[in-house]
């Protein structure tokens, strides 16, 4: 991992944006690196849209506003690629996420993104209805995020995640959750 990245999440109330950020960033935590997860609500309700904002850094991170410049950024919700500027900011590097069937490619034409920008794709909703039962596409985006970003491995990921949710879920969510995780990261393709 570097030593500083900046993540921006888009997604809807409902879809477990907030606790997908929260999670990816306690499970980094373990790996000693300081962490920062926080939400940006317009209304506060389900279907609206909300961006969340991850900082992780091996020094403390003194910086607490939005993301304006992220290194990644995850798209929960396709259905928000045209209605909001999913690629607003985003740098000649940056690493974009997305929950679609559709191709890297396909993406890649639609967002316009430049030649040192990498689009990776995964099924995140069928993934999460497959596993969970419930079309909450965040813990397949956590998978997708360490593939594309390799910040920790999947296993430890895995772990971290156990860790968190034990005494907090019963255990058939606990599978299914780590299961979409699991799933999230194999599936997850880039076109590069």
């Amino acid at each position: 991992m570097s030593n500083y990245l900046e993540v921006r999440w888009h997604g809807r109330g409902g879809q477990g944006t907030v606790t997908g950020a929260k999670t990816l960033a306690e499970a980094i935590l373990s790996k000693g690196k300081h962490i920062q997860a926080f939400p940006e609500y317009g209304p506060e309700r389900r279907g609206a849209p909300v961006r969340v904002f991850n900082r992780f850094s091996d020094n403390p991170i003194r910086m607490h506003t939005p993301v304006k410049t992220p290194h990644i950024v995850l798209v929960v919700d396709p259905t928000l690629i045209g209605a909001t500027n999913i690629t607003e900011g985003l740098r000649e590097d940056s690493i974009v996420i997305v929950n679609t069937t559709d191709t890297p490619a396909q993406l890649r034409k639609t967002l316009d993104l430049g030649p040192k920008q990498k689009v990776f794709t995964l099924p995140a909703t069928k993934i999460s209805v497959d596993e969970i039962g419930r079309a909450l596409p965040n813990a397949p985006m956590m998978g997708g995020f360490v593939k594309a970003v390799p910040v920790m491995s999947i296993d430890d990921l895995l772990v971290e995640i156990r860790a968190s949710f034990e005494g907090k879920f019963p255990e058939k969510i606990i599978d299914g959750n780590l299961s979409a995780i699991r799933r999230g990261y194999e599936e997850a393709i880039s076109d590069v």
